[in-house]
């Protein structure tokens, strides 16, 4: 997806181990191998290991290993070979699959075990009072995140990985909170940990982690947990595109650091939906599958937005959206198909509602893929308090904003997104985390049961003149109060989660 306008955000149109593995003989080559522009594979292996042979066998065939992640059986590789991908897979009969991810980028959604030993949570401390913009944040009232902070602002031993277009270190409402020790850019397949690299130009990455953790300093606003950290975790390109390569790399690097929880507000397929019966979708889909669950085992709670297409995750039919970063074609999908992180087991689904309180018009929904219901505006759901609809948060001071608003020389953006509702649910979960409860499981538990169940509205009219995006099918909300396509178990409310 591309990082702006394409992210799982703004809408304003609608705009997001072990094991070595056998390797058989190089086969000689008769002949030089064809090249063409180089391109990005990911080689996924059939068990948890990769192996010296296993390079050495990617090497002799016109390959160069980038980074590779053994814990998953993963690793990225460039080369300008024709038909890598094939000639790799016949020489090693532990290879599963490799595929290039040329063109399987994918775009944030805007306006329209192992690692580090973990540590003991820090009691969280109160973060009670407003800041100079507090009367603009609908959102968090509507999700009860002040009363929760002046009980609980959060732990500042409990980090947030904001896995998106990176961060604005020197935003004044995010400095004092940037963990640099657990930020790094994996654009490219393999960390960078230099802060210049994670530096956000967009604005995408840096409006989503002032939601989560803005800090409660007397100037701009405040986020759900203003006390946390966070490790800004770049995968979004200079174009705003997420390739698999960064998105695998994001989820092991939070892995390693030890990061309670993540947020995500972009799609991470190869074409939107992501189609398990296709080859080299298969392999994407599985390494960064296997990625996501590394992460979860080893503490990481994982929150994704549902995203922008207006889509029924739960019934697609087809995709005349990707790819991406090229010319779109028109397929038909089933639910072999699935959107990753956000349907990945375990993940944290989060569809947006408006200040109204329901499901924003743009937003994708469905059965199975929706945990919560969390702000991320709505521009036809005008009120008083949300007079043009959108989620205000930090943006860096020279990236473009159609909504800008300043204070004390800070830049502050209103955007809309499935990308906005996302990170208010990451920072309940990094308040729940600063109670001591950082288990992934228990955290998503805590999360569902302490929401407050909505109904699906009784009026549908609202969302005729929004059909699916993809397939043109009506919006339809299926289940009851306790659980439903629209809202999940129900808005996510801050102080019950902490229990206050």
């Amino acid at each position: 997806m591309r990082a702006f306008p394409r992210l799982m955000a703004p809408v304003a149109a609608v705009a997001m181990a072990a094991g070595l593995l056998a390797v058989s003989a190089v086969p000689a080559a008769s002949a030089p191998a064809a090249t063409a522009e180089s391109q990005t594979y990911i080689v996924l292996y059939k068990g948890n290991g990769v192996s010296k042979g296993s390079l050495s066998t990617i090497e002799a065939n016109g390959g160069t290993v980038v980074g590779s992640y053994p814990e998953i059986g993963v690793a990225v590789v460039k080369s300008d070979r024709v038909g890598f991908g094939k000639t790799l897979k016949s020489a090693d009969s532990g290879i599963q699959g490799a595929a290039s991810t040329a063109g399987f980028g994918v775009a944030v959604v805007n306006d329209v075990a192992g690692g580090e030993a973990e540590a003991a949570i820090e009691p969280g401390t109160p973060a009670p009072g407003d800041d100079n913009l507090a009367a603009l944040q609908w959102d968090m009232d509507q999700i009860k995140a002040p009363e929760a902070r002046a009980i609980n602002g959060g732990s500042s031993s409990v980090v947030v990985g904001a896995i998106d277009t990176g961060v604005d270190w020197s935003h004044p409402d995010l400095a004092a909170n940037m963990d640099f020790g657990k930020s790094a850019s994996c654009v490219g397949g393999v960390a960078n940990p230099d802060p210049a690299a994670w530096m956000d130009e967009n604005g995408h990455g840096t409006h989503t982690a002032g939601t989560i953790a803005a800090a409660k300093n007397g100037i701009g606003m405040v986020g759900v947990a203003p006390n946390v950290k966070i490790a800004g975790i770049r995968a979004g390109n200079a174009d705003g595109y997420f390739y698999p390569e960064a998105i695998v790399c994001s989820f092991m690097w939070a892995a390693e650091k030890g990061i309670q929880v993540t947020n995500n507000s972009y799609y991470a397929d190869p074409n939107l939906f992501n189609c398990k019966n296709d080859p080299d979708q298969r392999a994407i889909w599985e390494a960064e599958r296997r990625a996501i669950r590394y992460a979860q085992q080893s503490g990481t709670t994982i929150v994704a937005a549902e995203g922008n297409q207006r889509d029924d995750l739960a019934h697609p039919t087809q995709d005349i959206t990707s790819p991406n970063d090229s010319t779109p074609v028109t397929r038909d999908i089933s639910n072999a198909c699935a959107v990753v992180p956000v349907e990945v087991p375990g993940v944290i689904g989060v569809t947006a509602n408006g200040n109204k309180g329901f499901k924003s018009f743009y937003s994708s929904y469905g059965v199975g893929t929706a945990s919560v219901i969390a702000p991320g505006g709505d521009s036809r759901q005008l009120t008083a308090a949300a007079p043009n609809g959108r989620v205000l948060s930090t943006w860096p001071l020279n990236a473009g904003c159609s909504l800008p608003v300043m204070d004390a020389g800070a830049k502050y953006c209103y955007i809309q997104g499935t990308s906005m509702a996302s990170p208010h649910v990451a920072g309940v979960a990094a308040l729940i985390a600063s109670t001591g409860v950082t288990n992934p499981g228990k955290v998503a538990s805590r999360i569902n049961n302490t929401a407050d169940g909505m109904a699906c509205p009784t009026d549908m009219s609202f969302y005729e003149t929004s059909p699916s995006v993809s397939n043109g099918a009506p919006q339809v909300c299926q289940g009851g109060t306790g659980y439903n396509s629209f809202n999940g178990h129900g808005q996510v409310n801050a102080l019950r989660a902490i229990g206050g």
